[in-house]
């Protein structure tokens, strides 16, 4: 080919790319965008997400539908949004179950969270709630941790299964803080509550919503919570890291879309969630779900996954599970 046709038609295949890029963004969106959410309709992830995309709908100027596609602890969800068009038409929500623990109990690993999306932006952040029955002998984490260290062949600890996100919180805890208990896994969260209230089980940490009733009725004594800091949410109940320096293990939630979305798109779609984020209507509705607002920019949960995928990595190494 003359090197003057083939300079030509680079230049022309370049210029016709800029130009559907430039399109892509300055029309976008041009009809609905499909949310994906890997959980079952009606769990904590689908209402928060279904709060979000109904006010998303109107910052984006066109409507945001939520689509399910629960099963197999969320992968099957995650990889339809990670192989759909990245044409800013599907977004997924992320969450610590979905987006990092479940791949990371899987071989070989299906995906990556950093490598394998395009970050768009957090929306909430979930605090666990440590807890016990109220007939053991213990009112504080620092009193929970010594009375294990004593005990450490009649204390147990119950979860809503195995590589669950109370399971690897017990076992974060516990291997920060140098103390040992029983590991009694149940078929989910609901069961697992119901174990220490019944004095089944001795301690658990678990997402706030499901334990907050039985606190307020005296059924469960609260010790702490995960957040590194004070929440408002939850009054005086300190963090669990006033104890054990350095503990931090909350659930959150977010926006992925496909890798190799338009980085235009995904800035529309970043301004777009903060704008959400600041709706009256969305930070109520997301504190009924027992989650605060957890914002930032699209970087900012990019390294956000990093280090959470790095720190479940050692957390799921230290509770002895190996991917299936």
């Amino acid at each position: 080919m003359p090197r003057n046709l083939s300079s030509a038609l680079c230049g022309l295949a370049a210029a016709f790319a800029c130009a559907a890029l430039g399109q892509d963004a300055s029309d976008y969106p041009s009809r609905a965008v499909r949310m994906l959410v890997p959980n079952a309709p009606g769990s904590s992830i689908d209402t928060m997400s279904r709060i979000v995309a109904a006010k998303l709908g109107g910052a984006l100027g066109q409507s945001v539908f939520v689509e399910n596609r629960d099963g197999a602890g969320g992968l099957i969800g995650v990889e339809a949004g990670k192989n759909a068009k990245p044409d800013g038409y599907t977004l997924i929500c992320a969450s610590n179950g979905s987006m990092i623990i479940a791949p990371l109990l899987k071989k070989p690993v299906p995906y990556d969270a950093v490598a394998d999306f395009a970050q768009v932006g957090s929306f909430a952040v979930t605090p666990n709630v440590l807890i016990v029955n109220p007939d053991l002998p213990v009112k504080s984490v620092k009193e929970l941790i010594d009375y294990a260290r004593a005990n450490a062949a009649k204390v147990n600890m119950s979860s809503a299964g195995v590589g669950s996100q109370s399971h690897l919180s017990g076992v974060l805890l516990m291997t920060m803080a140098g103390f040992d208990s029983l590991h009694v896994p149940h078929k989910g969260g609901g069961p697992s509550v119901n174990s220490v209230v019944a004095g089944q089980t001795h301690w658990s940490i678990t997402p706030a919503p499901a334990v907050m009733s039985f606190i307020k009725n005296g059924r469960l004594r609260a010790l702490g919570q995960s957040l590194p800091r004070r929440s408002a949410m939850l009054g005086d109940l300190p963090p669990v890291a006033d104890t054990v320096p350095g503990y931090d293990y909350s659930g959150w939630a977010g926006l992925v879309a496909p890798k190799g979305t338009p980085q235009a798109i995904v800035d529309a779609l970043h301004a777009a969630l903060e704008k959400t984020l600041e709706v009256p209507e969305v930070k109520d509705g997301l504190a009924k779900q027992g989650a605060e607002v957890f914002t930032g920019s699209a970087e900012e949960f990019r390294r956000f996954l990093a280090q959470d995928q790095a720190n479940t990595v050692k957390v799921i190494k230290a509770a002895n599970l190996q991917p299936e």
